[in-house]
């Protein structure tokens, strides 16, 4: 079978991003792309690297336009997809790569986004540890029709710290975590901070101080996990001159008793057989070089007995195993196809 597809914010990042990976899908035929003040141009004027799609055209992204597909990827900004998922109650398969459909607490909502609250679909991070690590999310995106893709500094922080949550070995009540992240995070408008000007060269804090919007989403994901006690997280981003990418460098105490090799096992355990989330051996740490362009998230553990930490440091490329590549790993969980179906290990170097 053959699934037809519609691609909203197709001129964007995370848009391009998806259309990308889709052009290599054996199981789908991308029909339709849509866009809001870029309609009415070719594709390929925004998205010049997809030659193969070049006979598209953006149409307006309406509900009527969008309607009529076997699948529907929302790549819009935050609050927007809310509007349209309403009204698409007749296509079989729904994907929001934007928050609206992310968190199931009303008052997280309310406090890091704001306007209008809308039911939390599916969670698309199949690898996660769930129901205090009784199992993964996978599981839940078996036949869901809709489908709601992670915030790519979320689900990297969740990653790298559900196993010892789940397992017990770290405490939830005092995390730390720093991400290097490019721009391409932030969405293709123009934003002086965004500026090359204002980026090459310097690294650049910002929502510091615990008011990032993907604080609560971690905070959800963990206690998924198993977390018990409250979760308590200090969250940096910095912007970084690399155009995508993030490399996360998170740190949580040692819960007492817990021996070296329990702190790893949690880890090597929990992602055993994982073909996307996958645990470097003792004394390395990944780059995000290592996984440009690929559907992977590498960890590296370390554990810092002087400071009664274990320190997770993780890597994934934002644009595909952060949104685009979740996106269309938990489709194909979604319709019962390979997992891995147009999705990639492998990165591109140098």
């Amino acid at each position: 079978m053959t699934y037809s597809v519609a691609v909203s914010g197709a001129s964007g990042y995370a848009g391009g991003e998806i259309l990308r990976l889709l052009a290599n899908h054996p199981d789908v035929e991308i029909r339709t792309v849509t866009a809001h003040s870029n309609a009415g141009q070719p594709l390929v004027a925004h998205q010049p690297h997809l030659r193969s799609l070049s006979h598209l055209q953006l149409q307006d992204t309406t509900p009527e336009v969008l309607a009529g597909h076997d699948i529907v990827f929302l790549a819009l900004p935050h609050g927007q997809s809310g509007q349209y998922t309403d009204q698409l109650a007749d296509v079989p398969l729904v994907i929001d790569a934007g928050a609206d459909h992310r968190l199931a607490d009303r008052e997280a909502w309310d406090a890091f986004y704001g306007g209008a609250f809308h039911e939390p679909w599916a969670y698309g991070v199949p690898e996660l540890l769930i129901d205090g690590g009784a199992r993964k999310q996978r599981e839940n995106l078996v036949g869901a029709t809709r489908i709601a893709a992670p915030g790519c500094n979320a689900s990297t922080v969740e990653l790298s710290l559900a196993p010892g949550i789940a397992a017990g070995v770290i405490e939830s009540d005092d995390i730390v975590t720093v991400l290097a992240v490019g721009p391409s995070g932030a969405g293709k408008s123009l934003k002086p901070h965004l500026l090359g000007s204002e980026i090459l060269g310097s690294a650049n804090p910002y929502a510091v101080g615990g008011t990032h919007r993907h604080i609560p989403e971690i905070r959800q994901g963990l206690r998924w996990a198993g977390a018990t006690g409250e979760v308590r997280i200090s969250f940096t981003p910095v912007i970084v001159p690399m155009a995508r990418g993030i490399l996360a460098t998170t740190t949580a105490k040692i819960a007492d008793g817990v021996t070296d090799a329990q702190l790893r096992a949690a880890w090597a355990d929990a992602y055993a057989g994982e073909t996307f989330v996958q645990l470097l051996p003792e004394g390395q740490v990944p780059r995000t070089a290592d996984v440009l362009g690929a559907n992977t998230a590498l960890l590296g553990l370390v554990i810092d007995r002087n400071a009664g930490r274990v320190t997770v440091v993780t890597a994934v490329d934002n644009l595909a195993k952060g949104t685009a590549g979740a996106a269309i790993q938990s489709m194909n969980i979604a319709l019962c196809l390979p997992e891995d179906r147009a999705l990639t290990v492998n990165g591109v170097a140098p």
